[in-house]
């Protein structure tokens, strides 16, 4: 299985790519997608759009994942990373990959086996799951990853218990 992780954003999306093999996690890659400041939300888009299309094309992951968007303190904010979300839903079904979602909760307990870890614990562990020298950067593409990890831990249980 090769999965590639997104979290979404529209100023930085960052993206990891794993292959997840028997009980080996191998980082593929990862770095994020940036778009400057003062383009306006529909040429971001479509930069995310047609980067991450060329992601996949490189890569021909077997699985999508995205962190599931259910609460956000600033509406600007979430508007946008739910503007970015759609696009990677979108590319991914447009590639006909499979597409899963998880809540940062989730996420959190996967990687570091704690609902409440905070941003540098998640790192650390990404960190130390996939043998890497140092944390990932920028941290969305360190957030990719983690939620890369989510998934290849999910799939796996799910394998194990038949809840495929």
């Amino acid at each position: 299985m090769i999965i590639l992780g997104i979290d979404p954003g529209t100023a930085i999306a960052g993206y990891g790519i794993l292959k997840s093999e028997r009980d080996e996690l191998t980082v593929v890659a990862y770095g994020a997608i940036t778009t400057p400041s003062d383009w306006e939300m529909p040429r971001r888009l479509q930069h995310i759009y047609t980067e991450l299309t060329a992601l996949i094309q490189k890569y021909q992951p077997t699985d999508a994942v995205v962190e599931k968007l259910f609460f956000s303190k600033n509406v600007r904010t979430a508007l946008s990373v739910g503007q970015a979300r759609g696009v990677v839903l979108l590319a991914a079904a447009q590639a006909n990959i499979a597409t899963h979602e998880y809540t940062p909760l989730e996420i959190k307990q996967a990687v570091v086996g704690y609902g409440r870890a905070d941003k540098n614990q998640i790192q650390q562990m990404v960190k130390m799951l996939l043998q890497l020298d140092s944390v990932p950067q920028p941290d969305d593409a360190a957030d990719a990853l983690a939620i890369a990890i989510c998934h290849a831990h999910t799939a796996k249980f799910a394998r194990v218990t038949g809840d495929e």
